[in-house]
């Protein structure tokens, strides 16, 4: 969710994509700063109407700042866009024109020091998107036994060292900042001369654990899906492999028709094809908004219509 209020990640890209119309319908179910609420906003005037969610309370909160000017046109709720059924039907939008999923932490995120989601900055081992969440950074970082460490950073962050590292976490518990965590990472895993901070990988990956991320994004789909109207667009910005890869195979599953031959009992029930892919690949930013924003380099962008 890699954006500001003054330049989203893959702005034009986005409007581009969902198309808004007047009198529409839409959701921005990762409302960040507002930045890409805005602009469908503007696009869809002057009567249509956006529903933004997101669990960080400061995400709202600048969020409503940012649409001031729509007033009126716009909803806001902290909740998460696993509930997004839930959310149309209490304002009894039985469909809706375009849904937006921006996934990730945003800069504003990134840039709250105490908020602990970088290691550039020592402050509480924290990462929760929403404070009311139960679990911290912390709490893994002091609790998983070192097995589930190693799991987790190999599987969550990709990382190589994965073992070195969650050995070297559990002899230095406990820890409680992220200038500490670092240190203990640093020591075991150099850079290497390689562009990424040997803690790139380890904090992706308890983010993704403390958020519960990747479940996040396999409960939102069908529901996006099931919320969107014949010919509505949806759209979802990644920024790492776990997810893409995620939102790639179900957009390919819903793209393609299930049938049973008469012969050949494979599938239990038959299904039409609920979607259709826009973009085969993923759109991807262009050199200057990398240039404008370094954070949104890794971003990719998936569109699909409903059928």
């Amino acid at each position: 969710m890699n954006d500001t209020p003054h330049q989203p990640v893959l702005y034009k890209e986005i409007i581009h994509a969902l198309q808004p119309r007047r009198g529409g319908r839409y959701v921005d179910g990762t409302l960040g700063a507002g930045g890409h609420a805005r602009g469908i906003l503007e696009a869809c005037a002057p009567d249509g109407q956006l529903l933004g969610l997101d669990v960080d309370p400061q995400a709202l909160e600048t969020a409503r700042k940012t649409l001031a000017p729509y007033e009126g046109r716009f909803h806001l709720a902290q909740a998460s866009y696993t509930t997004l059924s839930a959310q149309l039907q209490r304002l009894d939008w039985d469909e809706v024109d375009g849904i937006l999923l921006d996934l990730g932490a945003s800069s504003m995120q990134f840039d709250t020091p105490e908020r602990g989601f970088s290691f550039q900055h020592d402050a509480p081992l924290d990462m929760r998107f929403d404070p009311r969440a139960p679990r911290t950074a912390a709490d893994i970082v002091n609790g998983y036994s070192e097995r589930e460490l190693a799991d987790l950073l190999y599987e969550y962050g990709e990382e190589r060292d994965a073992r070195k590292i969650a050995r070297a976490i559990v002899r230095a518990r406990p820890l409680h900042t992220t200038r500490q965590l670092v240190a203990v990472i640093e020591a075991v895993s150099p850079r290497r001369g390689e562009r990424l901070h040997p803690a790139t990988r380890t904090f992706q990956a308890l983010r993704i654990a403390v958020n519960d991320e990747l479940s996040a994004v396999k409960a939102a789909l069908p529901q996006a899906v099931a919320g969107l109207r014949s010919g509505g667009r949806l759209a979802v910005i990644s920024f790492h492999s776990l997810e893409d890869r995620i939102i790639k195979e179900f957009l390919r599953e819903q793209s393609r028709d299930l049938i049973n031959p008469p012969y050949e009992r494979i599938y239990k029930e038959e299904r039409q094809a609920t979607l259709k892919e826009i973009n085969r690949k993923p759109i991807t930013p262009s050199e200057e908004e990398i240039r404008n924003n370094p954070r949104a380099r890794s971003a990719k962008l998936r569109i699909a219509e409903k059928l």
